[in-house]
């Protein structure tokens, strides 16, 4: 395919680590996305803080209006280059889906099922653990779903500080216009954003 070019794979690492860097990048920025905005999610559903709901939402919103490569050249200078910045960056740009699906489905359940629930005696945490989260988990779940989607393409971008990952291979093409090397990041980034969403999806039946 490409006859023209010396080199069709990039030299630093083969394909598989490059792979298992994107993995790690995606799958820790999500774990703190997904544990940040639902807990946020849950907080200002609650009667006692809901006059922060739109201050948060309002927040989390113009955090992913910033640039990827914008959070990443504010987080460098406190936090280095490297995993942490990108992880910052992408904990940022995937909290605004999460947040905003666990504070909608929550906000979905019938008023009725939780008054009934109440007058059975259910404390607040049992009502929120037992009738909100189980009738509101698809919704959360979609939201789940899109930010590690979202976190595919972007932890690309953690290359250009030194995160590693299938964005080196990327840059590399882009810079030195080889397309092997794009390719060589695009592909495997594509087939992860699929696997990902078909696997959450099954997980979401299974639940």
């Amino acid at each position: 395919m490409f006859p023209d070019e010396r080199q069709v794979l990039h030299p630093k690492a083969p394909l598989i680590i490059f792979i298992l860097e994107h993995l790690r990048l995606i799958f820790v920025s999500s774990l703190f996305s997904v544990l940040t905005g639902i807990s946020l999610g849950i907080l200002v559903t609650r009667a006692k803080w809901q006059e922060f709901k739109d201050p948060v939402d309002n927040l989390t919103a113009i955090g992913q209006t910033f640039p990827p490569v914008a959070i990443l050249a504010l987080s460098v200078p406190l936090l280095g280059f490297g995993f942490k910045p990108t992880i910052f960056a992408l904990m940022i740009y995937g909290l605004l889906p999460v947040l905003r699906n666990t504070i909608a489905g929550i906000n979905n359940v019938p008023p009725e099922v939780k008054e009934a629930a109440c007058g059975m005696g259910y404390t607040p945490w049992q009502i929120l653990l037992q009738i909100e989260l189980p009738l509101s988990y698809r919704v959360i779940l979609t939201g789940v779903r899109t930010s590690m989607i979202i976190n595919v393409g972007t932890a690309a971008i953690g290359a250009t500080i030194g995160s590693g990952g299938l964005g080196v291979p990327i840059i590399a093409g882009l810079v030195g216009q080889n397309p092997a090397f794009v390719l060589e990041g695009a592909i495997p980034a594509a087939f992860l954003a699929i696997i990902i969403d078909f696997s959450l999806r099954k997980l979401e039946k299974i639940i």
